[in-house]
């Protein structure tokens, strides 16, 4: 072996305070950036009690949705998690209902608990303008969250609260 081999410089691992720029910033093309993380989920049952009439219902429907999630922080990639759900219909009332997922999302959301917390809290706690919040999200959480949907989120947390979601859930 040659003597350069052996004396290679080790690789420089940044320590905590190193300032690492993001390298995703001077990316101009949606198509550049880096492919999410598919986290699978299932709530695909057979049968499920209706809500309205507790009657055991089978499946009607299979539909899935896309969530966004916080981000892997490790990989640099953002994370969409794939929900694949039932949805039944009910022949002794006539309703159509979905399986509960309410755990992660709200009801025709798009994003997770988890990401609207962050957003919510970024704007309120750190009094930050929308559109740097938008932005801190992306660049710290791997999640992009458009800045008018941090807006409706900040402004519908003084008028609805949990009080209307459990009212929207019934």
């Amino acid at each position: 072996m040659s003597k350069s081999k052996l004396q290679s410089t080790p690789q420089r691992k940044s320590g905590p305070g190193e300032y690492l720029p993001d390298p995703t910033q001077a990316i101009e093309r949606i198509e550049d950036l880096p492919q999410p993380i598919d986290v699978i989920e299932s709530r695909n049952v057979t049968q499920h009690p209706c809500p309205k009439c507790r009657k055991a219902v089978l499946r009607h429907h299979v539909k899935q949705r896309t969530l966004h999630d916080v981000g892997d922080l490790v990989s640099g990639r953002p994370r969409e998690i794939r929900l694949t759900y039932s949805q039944h219909h009910c022949r002794a009332c006539g309703k159509y209902f979905s399986v509960d997922t309410t755990d992660l999302a709200p009801p025709q959301g798009q994003y997770t608990y988890r990401v609207m917390a962050l957003a919510v809290r970024t704007v309120v706690e750190d009094g930050m303008p929308y559109r740097e919040a938008s932005w801190r999200l992306w660049r710290d959480h791997r999640v992009f969250v458009p800045f008018a949907t941090i807006q409706n989120w900040v402004e519908a947390g003084g008028k609805k609260g949990v009080r209307a979601l459990r009212k929207r859930l019934r």
